[in-house]
């Protein structure tokens, strides 16, 4: 998922995690709301395993977020 600056909606995570999908890749714009997301996924029950912060924007304090979650 690529949500917007403000991240995810919780109806969005539970509908995500109702999927049950065995992976999910987060893509993030604000570290902040990736880590409230990735909170609230860890209670639906994915686990992060991997982050990897991505330099998009050169010269600005930007910086995407990539992240893996399986459950």
């Amino acid at each position: 998922m690529d949500p917007v600056r403000a991240g995810c909606s919780e109806d969005v995570l539970k509908a995500a995690a109702a999927m049950e999908p065995k992976r999910m890749v987060y893509v993030s714009c604000n570290p902040a709301t990736f880590a409230r997301d990735a909170k609230m996924l860890d209670a639906l029950g994915y686990t992060l395993r991997q982050v990897q912060p991505v330099d998009m924007f050169p010269q600005t304090m930007h910086v995407e977020t990539v992240a893996l979650l399986e459950k």
